[in-house]
C-alpha cells in the first residue's frame, strides 16, 4: 500500500464475504474472520484518508470455486442442482468471472468514488430473508 501513496490513488480490493454481513452464510469462525476483512478495509479507506488510495471489500455470495465444488457436484449427483439456486432471486449460484468483474470495476476509475464499501455479489440472496417458494 506504501507504493501507491505517492502516486496519488491506488485501489486496494480486499476478498470477504457476504458470510461477513449476514449469519447463515458460514460458519461463526468463517463468519467473523470475513467480517474482521470488512472492517479492515472500512478502516483502511479512513485511514488513508487524503492519499487518493481506495480501499473495498468485494463479499461473494455462493460462488462455484474449488471452495464450494463438494456443494455443486453433490447436487449434480443427485440430479437436484437446481435447487442450488433456489433461494436467490437469480435461482442460480455464481461463477468466478462474475467476481472477477466486480474486482475490475473496483480496480477502475469508474469507482473512482467508492471508497470503504463491502460490495455484495450473491445474485440478491442477502437483500432479503430467503424462503423456499413453491413452484407456480
Amino acid at each position: 500500500s506504501r507504493h501507491l501513496i505517492p502516486k496519488g490513488k491506488g485501489s486496494i480490493i480486499c476478498t470477504a464475504s457476504v458470510a461477513g454481513i449476514r449469519s447463515g452464510a458460514g460458519g461463526s469462525p468463517y463468519s467473523a474472520s470475513k467480517a474482521g476483512v470488512i472492517n479492515l478495509a472500512q478502516t483502511s479507506a479512513n485511514e488513508f484518508y487524503g492519499t487518493g488510495v481506495r480501499v473495498n471489500a468485494i463479499c461473494p455470495g455462493l460462488i462455484e470455486t474449488g471452495m464450494t465444488q463438494p456443494i455443486f457436484d453433490g447436487a449434480r449427483a443427485r440430479g437436484n442442482e437446481d435447487k442450488i439456486g433456489q433461494l436467490n432471486p437469480l435461482l442460480r449460484g455464481g461463477v468466478p468471472i462474475e467476481i472477477a468483474n466486480a474486482a475490475l470495476f473496483l480496480a477502475s476509475d469508474e469507482s473512482s468514488y467508492v471508497n470503504g464499501q463491502a460490495i455484495v455479489v450473491d445474485g440478491g440472496l442477502s437483500s432479503s430473508h430467503p424462503v423456499v417458494r413453491r413452484k407456480r
